[in-house]
């Protein structure tokens, strides 16, 4: 069941950088089909993309709405859903911090520079984006740990290097999807769309 999650969420992460990677692709160097790459400099490349995504969202919400929940008070009267236990946009982005650290540790096997627990207590805007961008400097630093003889080497059970710097980058693209919806509600254009 998790070998079958895992490639669902590695097809998912592909399809989501797809398009980043083909507009990207056309600004990089030409790299010819059936070439061989090492998996540090692919990996890399996706997170790269994704950053480049995720880090302007967390700064386009501004810092007096970065408590911004959904609520049943922004919806239709009587559509009976629950809003109480809803991530405000700072806890999401600090949760996708800390999901940067968690994923990349096990992908290098390094221990987090940083007490991961502690990311949560973060309370404002810019403390939260400073701890998104360290987080994304740690992965790059446990991606550059990729080799062809390691990517497919077991963490747990299953779970190898690679299938985990893969859901680094899914895990982190599902909450992109929340908190552009969470930037809409605001009535912000976020950042990828303005292009």
């Amino acid at each position: 069941m998790m070998m079958k999650r895992m490639v669902v969420v590695l097809a998912l992460a592909g399809c989501c950088v797809t398009g980043l990677q083909a507009q990207m692709d056309a600004k990089g160097p030409k790299i010819a089909a059936g070439t061989m790459v090492e998996p540090a400099k692919s990996f890399d490349g996706m997170l790269s993309d994704f950053e480049k995504e995720f880090v302007p969202l967390a700064e386009a919400m501004p810092a007096e709405k970065y408590d911004f929940a959904p609520s049943a008070a922004i919806f239709v009267a009587g559509q009976g859903s629950e809003y109480a236990t809803v991530s405000t946009f700072r806890q999401m982005v600090l949760h996708v911090a800390s999901a940067n650290y968690y994923y990349g540790s096990m992908v290098g096997g390094m221990k987090a520079d940083v007490d991961v627990k502690a990311l949560a207590d973060i309370k404002n805007k810019d403390a939260a984006v400073t701890a998104l961008k360290a987080s994304f400097v740690f992965a790059h630093k446990a991606f550059a740990t990729l080799t062809a003889q390691n990517a497919f080497e077991s963490v747990k059970g299953t779970n190898t290097r690679a299938s985990l710097a893969g859901g680094l980058v899914a895990h982190a693209s599902d909450h992109y999807g929340q908190l552009v919806e969470y930037l809409r509600m605001n009535g912000i254009v976020p950042p990828a769309s303005r292009k």
